[in-house]
């Protein structure tokens, strides 16, 4: 009976070491103290980061932001997204900070931009520059802004024929 015991505390143990390992592995990496500069906007969802006070190119991130997804660059208001976030995130004074959650099969890094203080995917869902990422975002003040912007026919909401970005790529793929 005593071994009994004590097996299943040591499987015990075994579970709960492996939980925390699991939970760490999966828990999203905090934002560190590193501030970024952007160098380059791709797209109104993706920009280059080079960490400031560095002078090494092999630091930089390509950060594919979350929880909204924006027009492509070709598609109506690709453009108007793109430079909204250059207007938010460029200029001198500019303190981008990031938290990095994953990757995604582009090898791009995962996460929420903030310039100034300000959330990127808030900040162009709001003006009806991006769609809230339905599929894999989850943050209900996103999914709200776009409510708003939907209802007030901001930016691409202005026709009510807007076609969400993941429906041009399949209809405009290579």
């Amino acid at each position: 009976m005593e071994s009994k015991v004590k097996a299943a505390h040591q499987l015990m143990r075994s579970f709960c070491f492996s939980c925390l390992v699991l939970f760490a592995l999966i828990s999203p990496c905090k934002a560190d103290e590193t501030q970024y500069m952007v160098t380059y906007v791709y797209d109104g969802d993706t920009v280059k980061l080079h960490p400031k006070n560095t002078f090494s190119q092999k630091n930089d991130i390509k950060l594919r932001i979350t929880e909204m997804d924006a027009p492509e660059r070709t598609q109506p208001f690709g453009v108007k997204s793109r430079r909204a976030l250059i207007k938010l995130c460029q200029g001198k004074n500019i303190v981008a900070t990031t938290d990095i959650v994953a990757k995604d099969k582009y090898l791009r890094s995962l996460g929420r931009l903030q310039c100034n203080q300000v959330d990127a995917s808030l900040h162009l869902v709001a003006l009806g520059l991006a769609w809230h990422d339905e599929k894999y975002g989850g943050d209900w003040e996103v999914e709200q802004a776009q409510v708003k912007a939907k209802e007030q026919k901001l930016g691409l909401w202005v026709d009510g024929k807007a076609v969400a970005p993941w429906v041009w790529r399949k209809l405009h793929a290579r």
